[in-house]
């Protein structure tokens, strides 16, 4: 029974990993498109984390002061939140959706999405 157990756990992680691979290879890809296309970068990161580093020609606007700055962002761009770790790139593609933006999408951790942005570069 233990053994059966053990094969059944087994079986579904591997699933289960192999399910978030793909979807972190469809999202890269879609990704690539978007930037691609002319979409903008917006890190979500506050000021201080942004001066440290951040994705050439992204433009900083803070999860703290979205709901402030929203105003600056054009609703018919398509925008590719990120941040350090990607919670609070959800966060703001959460926002941004619930205040009309129709093309927002989580870009995930700002330095795995600079090496999208790089590679989009370096193709054209």
């Amino acid at each position: 029974m233990v053994k059966t157990m053990v094969v059944l756990f087994g079986v579904l992680l591997t699933c289960y990993l192999g399910y978030r691979i793909y979807g972190y290879l469809k999202v890269g890809k879609d990704l690539e498109s978007k930037i691609a296309k002319g979409a903008v970068v917006l890190d979500v990161r506050t000021a201080g984390e942004f001066s440290s580093g951040h994705i050439a020609g992204s433009i900083n606007i803070s999860l703290g002061t979205i709901r402030d700055r929203y105003i600056e962002l054009d609703r018919e761009k398509t925008y590719i939140t990120t941040c350090s770790h990607g919670l609070r790139s959800g966060k703001v593609e959460k926002i941004l959706r619930e205040l009309g933006f129709k093309h927002v999408y989580n870009g995930g951790a700002w330095v795995d999405l600079e090496k999208i942005v790089k590679q989009q570069k370096d193709n054209r």
